[in-house]
Order: C-alpha cells, then sequence, then structure tokens
C-alpha cells in the first residue's frame, strides 16, 4: 500500500515538472533596440574577424544578444527584408539561442522572432552541455555564455526552386555566420562556426523539427 502511494507521488511530481516546463514555453520578450552605428568599420571588422574559441568566463548582457540575433536575421525593411539575403525573400531560415549566462536572461533556449525583435522561450534548460556532447565533445560550446543554431526548413525553398533550393538555402546559412561574426568582432566579442555535429541530436535537445546547420558559440574574447 505504502509502495502504490509513493509511485503515485513520484508520478504526480513528475507531472508537476512537465506543466511547470511547459507553462514556461511560448513565453515572448521583447529585445532592446539595436544600434546602427558603431566605431568599428566593415573593413575592420573583416580585418580582425577569427574563429575564437576560447572566451571569458563572464555573462553577456542582454543588448549583446539582441544586437547578435539581429545581426543574424534582423528585420531591416518594413516589407520583410532582412540583414542576410535571400533567394525569392523566402527566408527558410530560424535563429535559436541556447543560453548559459546571459545578464536579465534566464538559461533556456529561445526562438527568434525576427518581425518584433522578440525572443520566444522553447525550452528552460541549460543545454550546453548537451549540445556539446552532441557536437562530438567540442568544449567550446560548454565554455560559452551562449551558442546561436542556424536551422533551416529546406522544403520551404525546395518548393519554389526544386533541387537547386538547397543551395539557396546553405548560400543563405553562410550570410548569417558571416553576419554574427563581423557583429561579434564590433562588440569585441569572439566566436566560432561549428558544422560538426549529430543532427539528429541537436534537433532532440533542442526540440525543433528543422534542420541544424550551424552552432556559433560567442564569449567575450580575451
Amino acid at each position: 500500500m505504502a509502495k502504490n502511494k509513493l509511485i503515485t507521488l513520484l508520478f504526480v511530481f513528475i507531472g508537476l515538472l512537465i506543466a511547470k516546463e511547459y507553462k514556461s514555453k511560448g513565453v515572448r520578450m521583447k529585445l532592446p533596440a539595436v544600434r546602427l552605428e558603431s566605431n568599428v568599420s566593415v573593413e575592420e571588422a573583416l580585418n580582425t574577424r577569427r574563429s575564437v574559441r576560447q572566451y571569458k568566463k563572464e555573462p553577456l548582457t542582454i543588448q549583446e544578444v539582441s544586437q547578435l540575433l539581429w545581426a543574424a536575421q534582423g528585420k531591416t525593411a518594413g516589407w520583410g527584408g532582412k540583414t542576410a539575403p535571400s533567394a525569392g525573400a523566402i527566408y527558410p531560415l530560424t535563429i535559436y539561442l541556447a543560453v548559459g549566462e546571459v545578464k536579465e536572461l534566464a538559461p533556456g533556449v529561445y526562438r527568434y522572432l525576427s518581425d518584433n525583435h522578440e525572443l520566444e522561450k522553447v525550452l528552460s534548460k541549460d543545454v550546453r552541455k548537451e549540445l556539446t556532447e552532441a557536437a562530438w565533445n567540442q568544449e567550446y560550446i560548454q565554455n560559452a555564455p551562449v551558442s546561436i543554431i542556424v536551422a533551416a526548413d529546406y522544403e520551404k525553398m525546395i518548393r519554389r526552386y526544386g533541387k537547386r533550393g538547397v543551395r539557396y538555402v546553405d548560400n543563405e546559412v553562410g550570410h548569417v555566420g558571416q553576419n554574427v561574426q563581423l557583429q561579434g568582432e564590433a562588440l569585441k566579442l569572439g566566436s566560432v562556426i561549428i558544422g560538426a555535429f549529430e543532427d539528429s541530436l541537436v534537433r532532440s535537445i533542442l526540440g525543433i523539427r528543422e534542420e541544424p546547420v550551424y552552432i556559433i558559440p560567442v564569449g567575450k574574447k580575451y
């Protein structure tokens, strides 16, 4: 009898945890306004851009996160144009943010919503360790305060352009990666583009349906 009661209480407790997790999903928050000028020229950012795999043990600010996400896929035109070009203005990419240490932002996984420059919570847990393992133990993912994940819906582009659409998606992913790294340079942040990981594991960890294409750890440079 006591054993059955204990099992029942255990299931209730698990149910409460799951309910709490799902309750937190879908919560949206407005990101700070981005700046459109800096003291770092495009030429300087291009000249100093490097793959950086070691970061200070310091959190990012919500302002830095806002700027990075805008650089990746921010809306720059009333009709929907974004910071990175997209064939046919289809925009098949979704940007996710895996947060470990950011001031004013709880650890978790967030989806970037470019139309209103917002974050939408997807998961309420720090997944950096799991992402590191899915990327064959590239430990700089775990050591960085955040990672930006670029995910693609290839079918969106293929429906318009057939097999050629795959190339167009990959082109767009490259544009986004360069935008993030150049913006990082302007903010004195280091980043590295990672393409070596187990796709299905990353999808499972993030709870997404799109194909993950890049993981980009970002942190403060030494």
